[in-house]
Order: structure tokens, then C-alpha cells, then sequence
């Protein structure tokens, strides 16, 4: 019941428009955000090593992670919201999820292979000027650039990286 409600309040959230949505050159981005949901180990030091390769580009980074039931927050490195921040009418009630969401990103790059609903609600409800992820079907209300690849999670970084940084 509680997921129904999650789903229904993304798609109206989808079509209220909560933010301008814009594309900027990527030198003039200065803040980017980070969505992923965590799965094991070698993904969360995948993605750090990603969030270091912007900041040296002069990036801010700041970065959310979904926890699923089983699933822990390596190094306590990234802030996190899990299933268990969803109330019974389907609102995610985690402060930090719905802080995230309200920054108005330059960049807001969604890391995961597959739509998972806690995150694409943040994708959503963001803020963000434009938000980037890969290509998935019914995906394109929730993007301003979706890149189509099948390669695993560093050849999404590599991609969504290559593409942004050549926006001009």
C-alpha cells in the first residue's frame, strides 16, 4: 500500500514541475548532486572514486544513498535514507532525502542500472537543473539527458562524465 502511494505521489510530482529545468555548460557547473542505491562494497568505492574525479574538476559534490533492507552505509561516507523512511502515506519523511532533494543541482546524476521508486521520487521532487541517468524505458520524465548504455557502473560513470563534460 505504502509503495502505491510512493508511485502515485512521483508521477504527480512529475507533472506539477517543481523546478526550471535548464542544461549549463559543465565549467560553470559548480554543484552536482549524486542518487544511487547501494548494493556492495566495490559500488560505493566506484562512485567515491567518482565524486573525487569531480571535486578535482572543482566540483561540489554531495551525494545520496538508497539503503535496501540488507544493505549498510560503507564508511558512513554518504548521507542515506532507506525503506524504512516511508511513512504510511507513501511520504518519504527522511530530513536529509528531502534536504537533498530541495538543492538546486547544476548536475543531478542518477548511478543506477535499473529504476528503483525511492530514488526516481527523489529524482522527481528534486530541484535539480538536469538531471542525467541511464536510458530506461518510461525514464524520460525524470531526465534532461539519458544515456543509453549496457555496460555496468563504470562505463555509466564513464559515459555520463563524458557526455556532461562536453556540454558546452
Amino acid at each position: 500500500m505504502r509503495h502505491n502511494l510512493l508511485k502515485f505521489k512521483t508521477k504527480r510530482l512529475l507533472k506539477q514541475r517543481l523546478a526550471s529545468r535548464s542544461t549549463i555548460p559543465y565549467p560553470q557547473a559548480d554543484l552536482i548532486g549524486i542518487v544511487f542505491t547501494a548494493e556492495d562494497k566495490s559500488r560505493h568505492d566506484e562512485i567515491k572514486e567518482f565524486v573525487k574525479k569531480l571535486e578535482q574538476d572543482g566540483k561540489h559534490v554531495k551525494v545520496m544513498t538508497f539503503l535496501r533492507k540488507d544493505m549498510s552505509n560503507h564508511e558512513f561516507l554518504f548521507d542515506c535514507f532507506s525503506e524504512k523512511d516511508l511513512n504510511f502515506w507513501g511520504s518519504i519523511i527522511s530530513e536529509s532525502a528531502n534536504r537533498f532533494a530541495q538543492i538546486p543541482f547544476d548536475f543531478l546524476l542518477y548511478l543506477d542500472a535499473a529504476p528503483n521508486p525511492f530514488t526516481l521520487h527523489l529524482l522527481a521532487k528534486s530541484k535539480a537543473k538536469c538531471r542525467v541517468g541511464k536510458f530506461f524505458e518510461g525514464g524520460e520524465p525524470y531526465f534532461e539527458l539519458m544515456i543509453k548504455q549496457d555496460g555496468g557502473l563504470k562505463a555509466l560513470i564513464e559515459d555520463i562524465y563524458k557526455y556532461t563534460t562536453t556540454l558546452r
